[in-house]
């Protein structure tokens, strides 16, 4: 499917499930459904003086558990379909896992590479103002994280922007995957590429899948391409690695090494 489809796409996995769970096909179609998405533009003034629009969304999911919890990414394709479909996920994600959160995503759209460190930072705090504003983002209501083009440094400017204009004596609690030194958990950093590597091994230790697709169990001795080499990318390799695997291949968005012996 097109990515203009993807949230058709993952509503057809509620559609398919209907087989297999006493729900009614009104409740199933509720369940699909985004509670509140909210779009706004908002300007920029960048360091030559020139003012930029700038497009964003933030979705909820899920209320039936709060707070909403997902991401925020930074990439010039987001689009609301998008959005919608991965805080669709998200709450499909926690229910999976029994965690207590319903399922969030937001979306900026732009370039992170054409944008200086100042600006990026007028983005952030900006971008945190206007989900403030529109009662998207605290401790019990919306929680945002790290997400493709995110990392730590956004999430300590949305802290600091959100505890400057809620006075919250837990307002660091607005905010998932920040730095250590203000509040953040040891190994948030690494945790999904960890992940990454943890599904990828208890793949290659399936029997019957080992089988299926004639190959021999475990990691050790796997030959690994890693597509991206950015902190997913980076801690996937890392673990695989750790655990046997030879990485024969990386690409990032400026080109690719390869070396058939494995890279280092």
């Amino acid at each position: 499917m097109s990515k203009l489809e993807f949230f058709k796409q993952v509503g057809q996995f509620i559609d398919d499930s209907e087989g297999f769970a006493d729900i009614s096909k009104d409740l199933l179609k509720q369940i699909k459904m985004n509670n509140s998405i909210v779009e706004f533009q908002f300007p920029l003034k960048r360091d030559d003086g020139s003012i930029e629009v700038i497009q964003a969304w933030r979705a909820q999911h899920s209320h039936h558990r709060t707070p909403c919890k997902g991401g925020i990414r930074f990439s010039e394709i987001a689009n609301e379909d998008e959005v919608k479909a991965l805080a669709a996920l998200m709450t499909y994600k926690c229910a999976i896992v029994d965690v207590p959160f319903g399922g969030a995503k937001g979306a900026v759209k732009i370039n992170k590479k054409n944008y200086s460190e100042s600006e990026m930072e007028r983005i952030v705090r900006r971008l945190t103002f206007e989900l403030y504003n529109k009662n998207f983002i605290g401790p019990g209501i919306d929680v945002p994280a790290p997400d493709y083009g995110s990392g730590a440094k956004e999430m300590a400017w949305i802290s600091d922007t959100y505890k400057s204009l809620s006075h919250d004596l837990n307002g660091s609690a607005c905010v998932t995957g920040k730095p250590v030194t203000q509040g953040g958990v040891r190994g948030r950093e690494e945790a999904t590429g960890l992940g990454v590597a943890f599904g990828i091994r208890e793949f290659c230790q399936s029997k019957e899948l080992a089988k299926e697709f004639n190959f021999n169990e475990g990691v050790e001795g796997k030959t690994i391409a890693i597509q991206g080499f950015g902190n997913v990318g980076f801690h996937s390799a890392d673990s695989l690695a750790k655990m046997g695997a030879k990485i024969v291949a990386v690409s990032e968005f400026e080109g690719m090494v390869y070396c058939e012996d494995g890279i280092d």
